[in-house]
């Protein structure tokens, strides 16, 4: 039973991972804009000038012009400067990793929810667990998924960030094991955990909120019409539901999960201490909205990737049915 659903939550995680990949590329490249921008100097108006004596004269003018900031591009523009710069090819930077991830993170995290969920079910329930055990299921599977998969998460940051920086300053990884690689040769065994207190406070809220959204809602649409109703509209209503909810709770850790991840740390001192040190900075220079940069395409690639896991999720569920590994 235990292995059954690790099979059956790998296989659906990782058509979804693949299939949204360049919705997350997307929401990466947003979560990172203005990150270490320099300070705008204030423009001035020109000098007046007057001659004195045959020698001129110059005052400076002391009022400053506003300088508005500039406008940061949304998803679609940066999806069009991807195709621009990098070709369609450039949509699917890191999807090696991708893989990787899906198959250390979410096949760990759906089938321990998977086990946890069928020993917490009381027996005198009608097999219906409780919403808050769901979630206590959702945060320990989540928490131990990305303690699993943090590596590939680590790497699968840095290649889809790889293209937006100068050419000199790439690190140009041939593949996710070339990055974890010189990862590993290059900055320590350690930096394959970077970031990851961030990543599983990340993963027990998307698994939590993701999961016991996604099995509450689908319950309720079957209690109020009935077991005949267990088909693909209920799916995709209760998927899109536990997409838009996931989303929302998880995007500020991811920004900072992010940019941790993605800092480069050969300089001295690095560009943040640690989580709580970026997420102030963030603030401090962007203001608290910045902890909600990349949120469309976060719903864009959340709302679809849930869809697309608990559908396939539903579909593999019935390939297995009646089949004991």
């Amino acid at each position: 039973m235990g292995v059954k659903g690790f099979v059956e939550g790998g296989i659906a995680s990782i058509v979804a991972g693949c299939s949204t990949h360049p919705l997350d590329l997307i929401k990466v490249r947003m979560q990172l804009q203005g990150e270490a921008a320099a300070a705008p100097q204030p423009a001035l108006r020109p000098a007046l000038a007057f001659h004195a004596g045959g020698h001129a004269v110059a005052l400076p003018h002391h009022h400053d012009i506003p300088v508005p900031p500039p406008r940061k591009p949304g998803p679609l523009a940066v999806g069009a400067q991807i195709l621009r710069s990098e070709g369609a090819r450039g949509l699917f930077s890191g999807v090696s990793a991708t893989m990787l991830r899906q198959t250390l993170y979410s096949t760990t995290r759906m089938g321990l929810y998977d086990i946890l969920k069928t020993k917490w079910t009381p027996p005198d329930n009608n097999g219906v667990l409780p919403l808050h055990r769901k979630i206590a299921a959702g945060l320990v599977a989540g928490g131990v998924g990305a303690a699993v998969g943090n590596p590939a998460d680590v790497a699968m940051v840095r290649m889809q960030a790889d293209g937006r920086l100068p050419l000199a300053e790439r690190r140009n990884y041939a593949g996710v094991g070339d990055a974890i690689g010189r990862m590993a040769r290059d900055e320590g065994v350690r930096s394959l955990w970077r970031g990851s207190s961030l990543t599983v406070n990340r993963a027990m809220i998307v698994t939590a909120s993701q999961l016991a959204t996604y099995d509450q809602a689908k319950e309720a649409i079957l209690a109020r019409r009935g077991p005949g109703a267990d088909g693909l509209a209920t799916h995709v209503a209760a998927s899109f539901t536990a997409g838009i909810v996931a989303a929302a709770a998880s995007n500020p850790v991811d920004v900072v999960k992010t940019r941790m991840m993605n800092m480069k740390v050969a300089r001295a001192p690095p560009p943040y201490a640690g989580a709580v040190d970026c997420a102030l900075k963030t603030v401090r220079s962007e203001g608290p909205m910045a902890l909600y940069k990349g949120f469309i395409p976060t719903v864009m690639r959340q709302g679809p990737f849930t869809v697309v896991l608990f559908v396939t999720l539903e579909q593999v569920r019935k390939v297995f049915k009646g089949v004991e590994f």
